[in-house]
């Protein structure tokens, strides 16, 4: 008489075993990109965020914001500074390594303007091109000289 079988044997656990190792090698470059487009999300997020306080900054306070692109990092500031003002920035982005934020101003009247973007006290900015180039992806992005909203012209994740 044969006895009935109970459990399973080893063939059947190896078979087993390597059917969830592939899918999970399948699912994990996905995973993987989807996690770059968060971060690359995120870095779009946190300058509209920047833009949204200077805009709103200048028209509270009734002066000109400056966003300034420094070595490591976004900075806004007012214009000119109130007396016993602290001259630190208000806030700031801070860049991650193979992180940059490129700026392009092309109302500027000069060839090479600084590095700084203008929020006017009427709540209009000057109107910029804003590029991020970073270890998960690129974006570019136009800026709205009467309301400071973005326009996506090109967005690539790695």
């Amino acid at each position: 008489m044969r006895r009935e079988r109970e459990g399973f044997t080893l063939i059947e656990i190896a078979i087993a075993v390597f059917i969830m190792l592939l899918m999970l090698m399948l699912a994990v470059p996905s995973m993987n990109g989807l996690m770059a487009d968060r971060r690359l999300q995120r870095s779009l997020d946190n300058l509209n965020k920047l833009v949204q306080q200077a805009q709103d900054r200048s028209v509270t306070e009734r002066r000109p914001y400056l966003i300034a692109w420094e070595k490591d990092r976004l900075a806004l500031r007012p214009e000119a500074l109130r007396k016993g003002e602290d001259p630190g920035p208000v806030a700031t982005i801070n860049l991650s390594r193979g992180d940059a934020f490129t700026l392009k101003l092309p109302a500027a009247l000069t060839e090479t303007p600084a590095a700084q973007w203008a929020f006017w006290p009427t709540g209009t900015c000057e109107p910029a091109i804003v590029g991020f180039k970073g270890v998960d992806g690129t974006w570019t992005a136009t800026y709205s000289p009467l309301t400071a909203r973005p326009q996506i012209s090109s967005y690539a994740a790695r």
